[in-house]
This record gives structure tokens, C-alpha cells and sequence, in this order.
């Protein structure tokens, strides 16, 4: 017996008429000199709609990644090239920190910052049970043993991290999501570590493959836990990313 055809499948054989009339009509106005910009932005986002709904590689929308589980397994992200950050803002994934959410710690009364200096600091000092004014932090991206201070000029010395950076997951398919999901991977604790201040800001928004910790016994649980990340969001990878990714599978 032949193998039974989706929906999905038979959508797209409907559709890709439509795709091959939009690459067309696009290539077309280029060759014309680009004098209608308008309708070769108009082509070109019929095409991107159109390819995202029937599944054409390479078109986000249509990207199916991860096991929607926090597995350490790297096989099961989707290679993809990264998307655009031009639209990338912060405030894309709601206030910074919120207690507003759905995920672990949300809605206990104390803020996502509070919540992991609480978890990674040790001889915390929170006199109301929620904001952390002092603390030690064992940083495990640098090695160093760190005292935290509240403070204008003392608080930054450690940072609450992004595994996945905010950034990396807008390029690696969370531009597309709704507002409560961003929401959710900005405040999950599985994705976010108290770390040293100057090593965060190094790392700024890059993947695994662009900056892995400066303490090298780290380097495989950090690695592990990016994987665990994308896999619970559904998050792509690079190939390049997913080669390092691979490297580190099992061995921690």
C-alpha cells in the first residue's frame, strides 16, 4: 500500500502554483528595475505567507523543531538559518522580570530576579522573604566566587542570564510566537542562571557555536542546557550550532 498522503501534503500541491506565481511575480519586477517597490514587497510577502502555511523549507513559519520537552537530546532541533533581528526589541518578551506569568515561581509574589538570586546564591539575606540583598554566588561561568551587594553601584556585579539569549531565541523561530510565550522563556527558571555581570554582558545575544563559557568545566552543562531550552520551545539551531551541541551530547 502507498503511503497515505496528509492534509498538510495535499494543501501544498494545492498551493504551490500560488508559490511558483509569487517567486514569478517577484523575479519579474526585479528585472523590470524594481520601479514598483510596492508590489515587489507585495510579492515578496504573498510568497513568505504562502510558503509558511504549506511548509516550504527554508520559510519560518513552517519550522518544526524540538521535542517540547527539556530533553538533552540535540538530534531533535531543526537546523535552520537564523531569522532577522531587525525587529528584535526587549520589550517584545513583556516587562522585564515579571511575577505575571505561567511558569515556575510565577505568581509567588516575588519577582523572576528575586526568585534565581534566591536559587543560585548561597547565606542569602532577604529579611522580606523575596527581595535578596546579599548573597554569595560560586559563578560557574567564570570559576569565581563572587559577594552580592544591593545596590546602585554594586548590583550588577552578577546578572540573571539568558541560556538561550533573548535575541538567539528571536532568530531561531520565537519571532512568530504569541506575547505569553515570550513572556514565558523570558521567566522560566530552565533557562536563566545567576552569573557573573561582566561574563553576561561578553555573551550578549550568541549561541553556542559564537561563546561558551570562559570556565571550561562548565562548558558542557551550560551547552546542555541551551539544548534543553530549544527543545522544551521548539527553538532552530544553526548547523554550525548544532555540530557543537553534538560534540557535548553524553558527556555530562
Amino acid at each position: 500500500m502507498g503511503a497515505k498522503k496528509t492534509g498538510k501534503s495535499t494543501l501544498g500541491s494545492l498551493l504551490m502554483p500560488l508559490v511558483m506565481l509569487a517567486a514569478v511575480g517577484l523575479v519579474l519586477a526585479l528585472l523590470n528595475g524594481g520601479t514598483d517597490s510596492g508590489l515587489v514587497a507585495k510579492v515578496r510577502d504573498s510568497w513568505g505567507q504562502v510558503a509558511a502555511s504549506i511548509g516550504v523549507p527554508g520559510s519560518r513559519g513552517a519550522v518544526d523543531s524540538g521535542t517540547g520537552s527539556p530533553s538533552d537530546d540535540p538530534s531533535t532541533l531543526t537546523v535552520a538559518a537564523k531569522g532577522s533581528m531587525d525587529t528584535y526589541v526587549r520589550s517584545n518578551f513583556g516587562p522585564a522580570w515579571t511575577d505575571n506569568v505561567n511558569v515556575e515561581g510565577g505568581h509567588n509574589g516575588c519577582d523572576t530576579r528575586n526568585d534565581i538570586l534566591a536559587r543560585d546564591l548561597v547565606d542569602v539575606y532577604a529579611p522580606d522573604g523575596c527581595k535578596v540583598l546579599s548573597g554569595t554566588l560560586a559563578d560557574a561561568y567564570t570559576g569565581k566566587v563572587i559577594a552580592f551587594v544591593r545596590g546602585t553601584d554594586t548590583s550588577s556585579a552578577v546578572q540573571i542570564d539568558h541560556i538561550v539569549a533573548l535575541g538567539n531565541a528571536w532568530v531561531s523561530g520565537a519571532d512568530s510566537w504569541p506575547k505569553s510565550r515570550l513572556v514565558m522563556i523570558a521567566n522560566d527558571p530552565l533557562n536563566l542562571i545567576a552569573s557573573d555581570g561582566p561574563a553576561n554582558m561578553g555573551k550578549g545575544a550568541r549561541a553556542a557555536d559564537e561563546w561558551l563559557p570562559p570556565n571550561a568545566a562548565f562548558r558542557c552543562t551550560y551547552v546542555k542546557s541551551q539544548v534543553r531550552v530549544k527543545n522544551k520551545y521548539g527553538l532552530t539551531v544553526t548547523a554550525t550550532e548544532k555540530s557543537v551541541m553534538m560534540h557535548y551530547y553524553g558527556k555530562c
